[in-house]
Protein backbone atom coordinates (compact mmCIF):
# COMPACT_ATOMS: atom_id res chain seq x y z
CA UNK A 1 0.00 0.00 0.00
CA UNK A 2 1.46 3.34 -1.06
CA UNK A 3 0.49 6.20 1.22
CA UNK A 4 1.44 9.81 1.74
CA UNK A 5 0.86 12.02 4.78
CA UNK A 6 -0.20 15.67 4.77
CA UNK A 7 0.13 17.87 7.85
CA UNK A 8 -1.58 21.29 7.66
CA UNK A 9 0.45 23.49 10.00
CA UNK A 10 -0.16 27.05 8.82
CA UNK A 11 -2.47 28.09 11.65
CA UNK A 12 -1.53 30.34 14.53
CA UNK A 13 -3.59 28.65 17.24
CA UNK A 14 -4.83 31.91 18.76
CA UNK A 15 -7.04 30.17 21.36
CA UNK A 16 -3.95 28.88 23.16
CA UNK A 17 -2.97 32.47 23.87
CA UNK A 18 0.75 31.96 23.27
CA UNK A 19 3.35 34.22 21.68
CA UNK A 20 4.04 31.67 18.93
CA UNK A 21 1.88 29.25 16.92
CA UNK A 22 0.75 26.41 19.17
CA UNK A 23 2.58 23.75 17.14
CA UNK A 24 5.88 25.24 18.35
CA UNK A 25 5.01 25.25 22.03
CA UNK A 26 7.20 23.00 24.21
CA UNK A 27 5.86 19.61 25.21
CA UNK A 28 7.93 17.02 27.10
CA UNK A 29 11.25 18.35 25.85
CA UNK A 30 10.21 18.88 22.22
CA UNK A 31 7.73 21.00 20.32
CA UNK A 32 4.22 19.79 19.57
CA UNK A 33 4.96 19.57 15.85
CA UNK A 34 8.04 17.42 16.47
CA UNK A 35 6.03 14.91 18.48
CA UNK A 36 3.36 14.77 15.76
CA UNK A 37 5.85 14.33 12.93
CA UNK A 38 7.83 11.65 14.76
CA UNK A 39 4.66 9.63 15.31
CA UNK A 40 3.77 9.92 11.62
CA UNK A 41 7.24 9.04 10.37
CA UNK A 42 7.22 5.89 12.52
CA UNK A 43 4.67 4.23 10.17
CA UNK A 44 6.99 4.61 7.13
CA UNK A 45 5.02 6.75 4.66
CA UNK A 46 6.29 7.59 1.19
CA UNK A 47 6.60 11.22 2.31
CA UNK A 48 5.24 13.68 4.85
CA UNK A 49 4.25 17.06 3.40
CA UNK A 50 3.97 19.91 5.91
CA UNK A 51 2.04 23.06 4.96
CA UNK A 52 3.51 26.06 6.76
CA UNK A 53 2.45 29.67 7.10
CA UNK A 54 4.34 31.81 4.55
CA UNK A 55 5.80 33.89 7.39
CA UNK A 56 6.69 30.96 9.64
CA UNK A 57 9.94 31.80 11.48
CA UNK A 58 10.08 28.82 13.78
CA UNK A 59 10.40 25.80 11.47
CA UNK A 60 14.01 26.54 10.57
CA UNK A 61 15.03 26.11 14.20
CA UNK A 62 13.98 22.44 14.29
CA UNK A 63 16.33 19.58 13.47
CA UNK A 64 13.46 17.49 12.10
CA UNK A 65 13.17 19.84 9.13
CA UNK A 66 16.15 18.01 7.61
CA UNK A 67 14.49 14.59 7.66
CA UNK A 68 14.76 12.96 4.24
CA UNK A 69 11.03 12.12 4.09
CA UNK A 70 9.73 15.59 5.00
CA UNK A 71 8.85 18.24 2.42
CA UNK A 72 7.44 21.70 3.05
CA UNK A 73 4.89 23.70 1.06
CA UNK A 74 3.24 27.05 1.68
CA UNK A 75 -0.03 26.79 3.56
CA UNK A 76 -3.23 28.71 2.91
CA UNK A 77 -5.77 30.81 4.74
CA UNK A 78 -7.76 27.78 5.96
CA UNK A 79 -6.92 24.16 6.67
CA UNK A 80 -8.50 23.05 3.40
CA UNK A 81 -6.26 25.40 1.40
CA UNK A 82 -3.17 24.04 3.15
CA UNK A 83 -4.22 20.47 2.36
CA UNK A 84 -4.93 21.37 -1.26
CA UNK A 85 -1.47 22.96 -1.65
CA UNK A 86 0.10 19.78 -0.33
CA UNK A 87 -1.92 17.70 -2.80
CA UNK A 88 -0.70 19.91 -5.63
CA UNK A 89 2.87 19.21 -4.51
CA UNK A 90 2.16 15.47 -4.63
CA UNK A 91 0.41 15.55 -8.01
CA UNK A 92 3.51 14.42 -9.92
CA UNK A 93 4.40 11.77 -7.34
CA UNK A 94 1.15 10.10 -6.32
CA UNK A 95 -1.45 8.40 -8.49
CA UNK A 96 -5.18 8.68 -8.00
CA UNK A 97 -5.44 5.37 -6.12
CA UNK A 98 -2.67 6.12 -3.65
CA UNK A 99 -3.73 6.92 -0.11
CA UNK A 100 -3.39 10.32 1.53
CA UNK A 101 -3.56 10.60 5.32
CA UNK A 102 -4.22 14.09 6.67
CA UNK A 103 -3.24 14.65 10.29
CA UNK A 104 -3.76 17.64 12.59
CA UNK A 105 -0.38 19.05 13.61
CA UNK A 106 -1.82 19.67 17.09
CA UNK A 107 -2.49 15.97 17.76
CA UNK A 108 0.91 14.93 19.14
CA UNK A 109 -0.40 11.89 21.04
CA UNK A 110 -1.62 9.87 18.07
CA UNK A 111 -0.60 6.24 18.42
CA UNK A 112 1.29 4.49 15.61
CA UNK A 113 -0.87 1.43 16.34
CA UNK A 114 -4.01 3.45 15.54
CA UNK A 115 -2.56 4.68 12.25
CA UNK A 116 -1.63 1.12 11.29
CA UNK A 117 -5.13 -0.08 12.21
CA UNK A 118 -6.61 2.65 9.98
CA UNK A 119 -4.38 1.57 7.09
CA UNK A 120 -5.34 -2.08 7.51
CA UNK A 121 -9.06 -1.46 7.92
CA UNK A 122 -9.35 0.70 4.81
CA UNK A 123 -6.93 -1.01 2.43
CA UNK A 124 -9.73 -2.48 0.31
CA UNK A 125 -11.96 0.62 0.38
CA UNK A 126 -12.48 2.68 -2.76
CA UNK A 127 -13.17 5.79 -0.66
CA UNK A 128 -11.46 5.83 2.75
CA UNK A 129 -12.36 6.85 6.26
CA UNK A 130 -11.25 8.38 9.51
CA UNK A 131 -10.15 7.61 13.01
CA UNK A 132 -12.93 8.54 15.42
CA UNK A 133 -14.06 7.91 18.98
CA UNK A 134 -17.61 7.43 20.27
CA UNK A 135 -18.87 10.36 22.32
CA UNK A 136 -19.21 9.60 26.02
CA UNK A 137 -20.43 12.95 27.37
CA UNK A 138 -24.07 13.96 27.36
CA UNK A 139 -24.40 16.54 24.58
CA UNK A 140 -26.72 19.53 24.63
CA UNK A 141 -27.82 21.59 21.66
CA UNK A 142 -27.70 25.19 22.85
CA UNK A 143 -28.98 28.49 21.45
CA UNK A 144 -27.64 31.56 23.18
CA UNK A 145 -27.31 30.26 26.74
CA UNK A 146 -30.38 28.00 26.74
CA UNK A 147 -30.52 24.26 26.14
CA UNK A 148 -32.73 23.43 23.16
CA UNK A 149 -32.48 19.65 23.33
CA UNK A 150 -30.34 16.73 24.46
CA UNK A 151 -28.75 14.87 21.57
CA UNK A 152 -28.66 11.10 21.21
CA UNK A 153 -25.00 10.37 21.86
CA UNK A 154 -25.34 6.72 20.84
CA UNK A 155 -25.01 7.74 17.18
CA UNK A 156 -22.39 10.48 17.67
CA UNK A 157 -18.65 10.10 17.19
CA UNK A 158 -15.84 12.64 17.60
CA UNK A 159 -13.73 12.87 14.46
CA UNK A 160 -10.00 12.38 15.00
CA UNK A 161 -7.07 12.28 12.61
CA UNK A 162 -5.47 10.94 10.51
CA UNK A 163 -8.25 10.97 7.94
CA UNK A 164 -7.43 8.70 5.01
CA UNK A 165 -8.72 8.95 1.44
CA UNK A 166 -7.75 8.05 -2.10
CA UNK A 167 -5.60 10.80 -3.58
CA UNK A 168 -7.77 11.52 -6.62
CA UNK A 169 -11.01 11.45 -4.68
CA UNK A 170 -9.76 13.79 -1.98
CA UNK A 171 -8.37 16.27 -4.50
CA UNK A 172 -11.63 16.28 -6.47
CA UNK A 173 -13.74 16.60 -3.32
CA UNK A 174 -11.76 19.60 -2.08
CA UNK A 175 -11.83 21.26 -5.51
CA UNK A 176 -15.60 20.82 -5.73
CA UNK A 177 -16.16 22.29 -2.27
CA UNK A 178 -13.97 25.32 -2.93
CA UNK A 179 -15.58 25.92 -6.32
CA UNK A 180 -18.95 26.00 -4.60
CA UNK A 181 -17.74 28.40 -1.92
CA UNK A 182 -17.77 25.80 0.86
CA UNK A 183 -14.96 25.56 3.41
CA UNK A 184 -15.04 21.98 4.73
CA UNK A 185 -13.90 21.64 8.32
CA UNK A 186 -12.26 18.30 7.64
CA UNK A 187 -11.50 16.01 4.71
CA UNK A 188 -14.40 13.68 5.46
CA UNK A 189 -16.86 16.55 5.06
CA UNK A 190 -15.50 17.30 1.60
CA UNK A 191 -15.79 13.66 0.57
CA UNK A 192 -19.28 13.34 2.08
CA UNK A 193 -20.45 16.22 -0.11
CA UNK A 194 -19.80 14.05 -3.17
CA UNK A 195 -22.25 11.46 -1.85
CA UNK A 196 -19.69 9.05 -0.37
CA UNK A 197 -19.91 7.51 3.09
CA UNK A 198 -16.44 7.29 4.64
CA UNK A 199 -15.80 4.51 7.13
CA UNK A 200 -15.15 5.07 10.82
CA UNK A 201 -12.26 3.23 12.47
CA UNK A 202 -12.17 3.39 16.26
CA UNK A 203 -9.23 5.44 17.52
CA UNK A 204 -7.81 5.94 21.00
CA UNK A 205 -9.44 8.65 23.08
CA UNK A 206 -6.01 9.94 24.12
CA UNK A 207 -5.46 11.23 20.56
CA UNK A 208 -6.42 14.72 21.77
CA UNK A 209 -6.11 17.98 19.87
CA UNK A 210 -4.25 20.79 21.61
CA UNK A 211 -6.63 23.74 21.30
CA UNK A 212 -6.57 25.54 24.66
CA UNK A 213 -3.67 26.16 27.03
CA UNK A 214 -4.86 23.52 29.49
CA UNK A 215 -4.69 20.93 26.72
CA UNK A 216 -0.89 21.14 26.86
CA UNK A 217 -0.87 19.82 30.42
CA UNK A 218 -3.25 17.04 29.39
CA UNK A 219 -1.08 16.14 26.38
CA UNK A 220 2.01 16.04 28.60
CA UNK A 221 0.30 13.64 30.99
CA UNK A 222 -0.79 11.44 28.09
CA UNK A 223 2.70 11.30 26.57
CA UNK A 224 4.21 10.32 29.91
CA UNK A 225 1.54 7.67 30.39
CA UNK A 226 2.10 6.29 26.88
CA UNK A 227 5.84 6.17 27.53
CA UNK A 228 5.16 4.19 30.69
CA UNK A 229 2.98 1.77 28.75
CA UNK A 230 5.78 1.26 26.25
CA UNK A 231 8.33 0.56 28.97
CA UNK A 232 6.01 -1.98 30.61
CA UNK A 233 5.44 -3.80 27.31
CA UNK A 234 9.19 -4.15 26.81
CA UNK A 235 9.76 -5.75 30.20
Amino acid sequence: MKFWIVVPAAGIGSRVGASCPKQYLPLCGKTIIEHSLERLLSVSPERVVVSLHPEDRHWQGLDIRNHALISVVTGGAERVHSVRNALSFLADRANNQDWVLVHDVARPCVRAADIKRLLKALQASSVGGILAAPVSDTLKQVKGSEIQTTLDRSVLWAALTPQMFRFGLLRDAIDRALAEGVIPTDEAMAVERLGHRPMVVTGSRDNIKVTLREDIAIAEAILRWQAGESEESEE
